[in-house]
C-alpha cells in the first residue's frame, strides 16, 4: 500500500501591493466576533484570491503565524430598491485561524 506524499509546494510570494488588494477589509459581524474567541479573524477578499495568497498577505502585513484558512463564497441576493429589482455583489470571505499566542486587532488600521 503506497501512501500519498504531501506536495512540497514553494511558498507563494506576494507583492506588498497585492497584499493590500487581497485583504480588502476586516469583517466585523456578530459571527466573526464570536470566532475571535477561538483565535480567528475574518476578512473580505476578492473572488479570485487563493488560500496561499491570503496566508501570505496576513503573515506579511500583520507579522503573525497562520494555522489554517477557511474560505466561503456568498452569492449576491436579488433585492428591491425603490420598487426596482437590483442585485448585490458576490462576496468571498476568509476566516483565518492564527497560531496560539498570535492575535490581530482589527479595530486599528494597518
Amino acid at each position: 500500500m503506497s501512501r500519498a506524499r504531501p506536495r512540497n509546494k514553494p511558498p507563494v510570494t506576494v507583492s506588498r501591493e497585492r497584499m493590500y488588494e487581497v485583504l480588502r477589509r476586516p469583517l466585523v459581524t456578530e459571527k466573526s466576533t464570536m470566532a475571535s474567541e477561538h483565535n480567528q479573524v475574518a476578512f473580505v477578499v476578492p473572488l479570485n484570491a487563493t488560500k496561499p495568497e491570503i496566508q501570505a498577505a496576513v503573515e506579511g502585513l500583520f507579522s503573525v503565524k497562520v494555522k489554517a484558512i477557511n474560505t466561503l463564497r456568498q452569492n449576491g441576493k436579488v433585492k428591491r430598491f425603490r420598487g426596482r429589482p437590483g442585485r448585490r455583489s458576490d462576496v468571498k470571505k476568509a476566516y483565518v485561524t492564527l497560531e496560539e499566542g498570535h492575535s490581530i486587532d482589527v479595530t486599528t488600521g494597518i
